[in-house]
């Protein structure tokens, strides 16, 4: 699926729930889902920063794609995570830089975090289009 594509499904997932409680346990839900990181990511230098929760997140190139593995420490935040690599893995490092990311305002994920929360969310993204700029530079990561 595409990013725009990945992006409609959540869109379409988070629409069947009438309330932000059932909401946040879907995403929970989603964190429990979340492959598991393989350990040896889970160091400092994976980790997201402006993030109030531990969040790993590495990233991978092969065959042109990114492909990225991440865990947290909070379930939220895990969640949140899980989406956002649902959204760009397997992508090329083109289509992640240049992908505008809708679904968190389309689902009002922005307006129900709190600020900490949303700033982590924005740090996530913004280190995951870093990497596909680096990948695209071919630079080493």
């Amino acid at each position: 699926m595409t990013i725009k594509e990945q992006q409609d499904a959540i869109i379409e997932e988070f629409s069947f729930f009438n309330d932000w409680t059932e909401k946040y346990e879907y995403i929970i839900q989603l964190g429990k889902e979340l492959p598991l990181i393989d350990e040896q990511y889970k160091k400092e230098e994976n980790l997201i920063r402006g993030c109030q929760s531990k969040v790993w997140l590495h990233a991978a190139l092969k065959d042109g794609k990114v492909y990225f593995t991440a865990d947290s420490d909070a379930l939220i935040t895990k969640g949140l995570v899980s989406m956002m690599v649902r959204v760009l893995s397997g992508q090329s490092p083109k289509d992640i830089a240049d992908a505008p990311i809708y679904f968190i305002d389309e689902i009002g994920l922005k307006s129900h975090l709190s600020m900490t929360r949303s700033n982590g969310l924005l740090s996530m993204l913004k280190q995951m289009k870093l990497y596909s700029v680096a990948f695209q530079n071919n630079k080493c990561i």
